[in-house]
């Protein structure tokens, strides 16, 4: 498809030069970032305008692909009722509502009693009324099941409110704490601890404790981090005794503790930070268990008791395994969950533990499919035979089970429901190691439809990436796929090095001065995906969002004819400007992800990849690039530039559109509805491009 008739938006340009280590950056729509201006503004409902009609004559296909969407949603559903000290907690959702109803029933016993009276926690829909976007933050119940503390965010700038209601009359108390984050209750169920965020930085860095019913001007401050590189999260061991103050960068981690009994007692430190080595903790009889990198990568658990925490004192109990990276560490009282990653994909081990804190028997979960997620559940209580966990892979819904650890049993509790004549056996994935340009091999899962899928270079190809900030992409279930699947296009997800599938050496490996491994990974997976058949050379579509669309930026700029279509949503483009820009949100956390561009060597390598600066005269392939005008993690204005700019050196007739969600944040829109609309919209255009409107 060409460029419609309408012309697009010309941004002005104000020439705003930046000059560091001998080398001037220069930035012509640096005037973008002003949010309240009018002229921004109506930019920015300009390019939503171009973008509409340019999308003109796909009405009908978003929405067919949006009623295709919803026919494969159970909309009237009910999660698994999981138990927590007296009552089981549920969520649910009716037809035609946007946002879930939180609820619990009383337990009667081991089992789910549907003859309890229901009690509503939360309507998220009935928060909703008159606001055009409604997340909520975290929710907490109180030891003695009358009371909760709740976050929520109407903007999607990620700013959240907390407030504290009572659940025997339904109300909530005047009181409220802006700008929160994490919180938790002390064992006499009128004490809460939360964090809040610095206002400009959006840097979580004091830790308050709270009385429930007293003003929130008197609560007390009761710690500060200062290093701006980490944030502070508060939260509690899973046997309740003990309440955690933990402080983390991306690369460093410390705790504090304190007896849940003691609320107005004084944390105390567990280890000193030491930098480039992390740590978690749990508590099981007088010991803390803490999964540390300490002495290696991958991750050990050692115990130390909770009278000398030091590590002077600690203690191996799981040792490191230098093939399977320690990606997670669940206790209980009789057993532990080691969830560690095999050749990228997860494994669960359930661990008996002796009275003594040793290892007992091991037995090690299996999973069926070639790729797959797994991972914990909802485990709540301390005292259990039993231990939850959910599976799902590309072509298989989501499911919740429950495993006996002593017969070693799993008992399915629920799979997804997938109405609309989904069939899971017309449907397959394959596992593919392709090799980078250094040698290393790189893991790709790949889902098709079987008796649409021919393997001879013929089919339209979607690839996926993200890698960064050692995030593993994860490999679920997703109706709204159904809808390419059935016409035919090949999904693809890359798993490349800047991820955690393997692990931190895997994470590693594509951060900092070797962020270039991310896309030259990604550019080696799709050309051997073509190579082997998966797709033809000129019907690849390509999309990644957030870090995601830097690989994006970076990808097209390498290689922008090997790509037919790129959906780049909410793009981390401008790389320069924010990282040199020390007041934004995440700039200072993130050097340890991407360097410091004050530093000479870094500011060059950087520079080398960064999207926005590194733009040129040439084709360019169709983009659809998005946004949100409330977006805190990537400001609208770095994509809006992005565009701007390329406008300017494009030499195709190829669509260039972007879309800005003026009423949302990173995520997009808040509503299940609107983001399968939202979704449908994407696929027209993909659908478009690659010339597969009607479905095979």
């Amino acid at each position: 498809m060409t460029a419609p008739a309408v012309n697009p938006p010309v941004a002005r340009k104000e020439p705003t030069p930046t000059t560091l280590h001998g080398q001037t950056l220069q930035d012509d729509y640096r005037w973008m970032r002003e949010k309240d201006s009018p002229e921004v503004i109506a930019y920015l409902e300009a390019e939503n305008a171009y973008t509409q009609a340019a999308m003109a004559g796909t009405e009908e296909l978003q929405a067919k692909l949006y009623k295709e969407m919803l026919s494969h949603i159970k909309e009237t559903d009910e999660s698994v009722p999981y138990p927590d000290h007296g009552w089981f907690f549920y969520s649910r959702t009716m037809e035609g509502s946007q946002y879930p109803v939180y609820c619990r029933r009383l337990a009667t016993g081991p089992k789910f009693d549907e003859g309890q009276p229901e009690e509503i926690l939360l309507d998220v829909n009935l928060l909703a009324v008159g606001q055009p976007f409604m997340a909520v933050g975290g929710m907490s119940v109180s030891p003695d099941g009358r009371l909760m503390a709740y976050s929520t965010d109407n903007t999607g700038f990620r700013q959240y409110t907390l407030k504290v209601r009572s659940l025997e009359t339904g109300e909530d108390f005047p009181e409220t704490a802006e700008r929160a984050g994490s919180f938790v209750w002390a064992a006499d169920s009128k004490t809460l601890f939360y964090t809040t965020e610095d206002e400009v930085t959006k840097r979580h860095n004091h830790l308050y404790r709270h009385t429930v019913g007293q003003p929130i001007a008197a609560d007390v401050r009761v710690f500060d981090e200062t290093d701006e590189r980490f944030n502070v999260g508060v939260g509690k061991t899973r046997d309740r005794e003990y309440l955690l103050l933990e402080a983390g960068s991306h690369t460093t981690s410390e705790c504090r503790f304190l007896s849940a009994e003691d609320p107005e007692g004084e944390f105390r430190l567990i280890a000193p930070r030491i930098d480039d080595q992390e740590y978690s903790v749990d508590h099981r009889d007088g010991l803390f268990y803490i999964r540390t990198n300490d002495t290696g990568k991958n991750f050990r658990v050692v115990t130390a008791p909770v009278d000398v925490t030091g590590r002077e004192n600690w203690v191996e109990l799981i040792v490191e395994d230098k093939e399977a990276p320690l990606e997670d560490f669940d206790l209980f009282h009789s057993f532990c969950i080691s969830s560690r990653r095999r050749f990228g994909l997860p494994t669960l081990t359930v661990i008996q533990l002796t009275d003594g804190g040793e290892i007992g028997e091991s037995r090690e979960i299996d999973f069926p499919e070639p790729a797959y997620t797994a991972q914990a559940h909802a485990n709540r209580e301390f005292e259990t035979s039993s231990f939850r966990y959910s599976y799902q892979s590309l072509v298989s819904p989501a499911s919740v089970y429950e495993y006996d650890v002593e017969s070693g049993a799993s008992t399915l509790l629920k799979r997804q429901e997938v109405p609309g004549g989904f069939d899971s056996a017309l449907y397959g994935s394959d596992r593919v190691w392709v090799e980078a340009a250094d040698g290393v091999k790189i893991p790709a899962s790949v889902v098709y439809r079987k008796d649409f899928f021919k393997k001879d270079k013929s089919n339209p190809l979607y690839v996926y990436g993200y890698g960064s900030y050692g995030y593993p992409l994860p490999l679920g279930f997703s109706a709204a796929r159904l809808a390419l699947l059935d016409r035919g296009v090949v999904m693809a997800y890359a798993h490349i090095r800047g991820g955690g599938e393997m692990g931190d050496p895997w994470h590693d490996a594509g951060k900092m001065m070797v962020k270039w491994n991310t896309f030259s990974d990604f550019i080696a997976v799709t050309e051997q995906l073509v190579a082997q058949g998966y797709g033809a050379a000129d019907r690849v579509a390509i999309e990644g969002g957030s870090a995601g669309g830097l690989l994006m930026g970076a990808v097209v700029n390498a290689r922008p004819e090997l790509f037919s279509v790129v959906l780049s949503h909410v793009p981390f483009v401008d790389v320069m400007n924010t990282m040199l820009d020390a007041s934004l949100p995440l700039t200072v956390a993130e050097y340890e992800e991407w360097g410091n561009p004050n530093e000479a060597e870094a500011f060059a390598y950087m520079k080398s990849y960064s999207p926005y600066d590194n733009l040129k005269p040439g084709a360019y392939p169709a983009m659809l690039v998005k946004t949100s005008l409330n977006d805190s993690q990537v400001m609208y204005w770095e994509p809006a530039k992005y565009v701007a700019r390329l406008r300017t050196l494009k030499t195709n007739g190829t669509p260039l559109l972007l879309h800005i969600n003026m009423d949302a944040g990173h995520g997009g829109a808040s509503g299940r509805y609107d983001y399968l609309k939202e979704i449908a919209f994407d696929y027209a255009f993909l659908l478009r491009e690659l010339g597969v409107e009607g479905r095979t």
